[in-house]
């Protein structure tokens, strides 16, 4: 199975941004902290810019900042943000239609993907940056 890294990426460059408030943090320093390379960051963060959770300021000073108060973001804003498509994928190609179970598991499966998706989008929502960063905040006390 495929797992894509850039949900939980994007999660640690909004903390990191959301405790340095005001600060325009570079890509460099972001990619510090998460430990990888600047420009699998910069990837990560044109994804967040799409969805305007970040923006960029250019010249001397300049780097990322939060468009909004962490507080306002969601992790849910961020999946979607960095996640493209359904959780599960149903088969690439249509089953044989004459199989009794061919014929059904794209429909019977789908509705499952779909409320399971649907389950962890809401339990997503719960949680928000500025929650992430009391967290963090609390073990490095």
């Amino acid at each position: 199975m495929r797992s894509s890294t850039h949900f939980t990426i994007a999660l640690h460059v909004l903390t990191l941004l959301a405790s340095h408030p005001g600060e325009a943090l570079t890509s460099d320093f972001i990619a510090g902290s998460v430990n990888t390379n600047p420009v699998f960051i910069r990837r990560v963060l044109a994804a967040l810019r799409r969805s305007r959770l970040v923006t960029s300021q250019t010249g001397p000073g300049g780097g990322w900042l939060l468009t909004h108060a962490a507080r306002d973001v969601t992790l849910r804003d961020v999946f979607r943000a960095t996640e493209e498509g359904a959780l599960f994928a149903l088969h690439s190609s249509t089953p044989n239609p004459k199989c009794p179970v061919g014929g059904n598991i794209q429909d019977i499966l789908g509705r499952r993907f779909e409320a399971t998706q649907r389950a962890v989008e809401r339990e997503l929502e719960q949680t928000t940056i500025a929650d992430l960063v009391k967290e963090v905040q609390a073990r490095s006390s």
